[in-house]
């Protein structure tokens, strides 16, 4: 291999210009942000992203939020556990299906939805991306994650 071979090579393996390192930074500083406002709920994160979904309508069974999520049963029923103790949830057997457990939120979790508005405008602030930014970086990481779906 040559220098300039050598010097390509060792550019391309560079942290700094990984993409996907790029992404999951940005996901831990996504985080830290959360954690403070979050706190505040009860909720971790992971909890305020199933709790998000549930705000959007009706009871979801368990699958239906770890599809949403792309979260596994073994990852999601621990989360909906503590949720369901911490009286955010209801979980029961569908009655049609008992193999369907039924996800439903309680009124504590219907007044979360309310004192989490502040949560999404307190994020906003701090990305200091405007509606039409922030709106073309989710376009593109949606696209993203489709194409790197799409490529297994």
């Amino acid at each position: 291999m040559t220098t300039t071979e050598n010097a390509l090579s060792d550019d391309l393996l560079s942290l700094e210009k990984q993409l996907c390192f790029a992404v999951y930074a940005t996901e831990h500083a996504f985080q830290k942000a959360y954690k403070p406002l979050l706190a505040e709920l009860g909720l971790t994160y992971p909890q305020y992203l199933a709790m998000m979904v549930l705000w959007e309508g009706k009871p979801l069974t368990v699958n239906d939020i770890g599809r949403r999520l792309g979260l596994d049963s073994g990852t999601l029923s621990p989360l909906l556990k503590r949720l369901e103790t911490a009286g955010f949830i209801n979980r029961q057997r569908a009655r049609d299906d008992e193999r369907r457990v039924e996800v439903a939120l309680t009124d504590k979790g219907r007044q979360a939805k309310e004192n989490a508005q502040n949560v999404a405008a307190s994020i906003a602030i701090k990305t200091g991306c405007s509606m039409e930014e922030a709106g073309m970086l989710l376009n593109e990481l949606n696209d993203l994650r489709r194409r790197l779906l799409a490529a297994d």
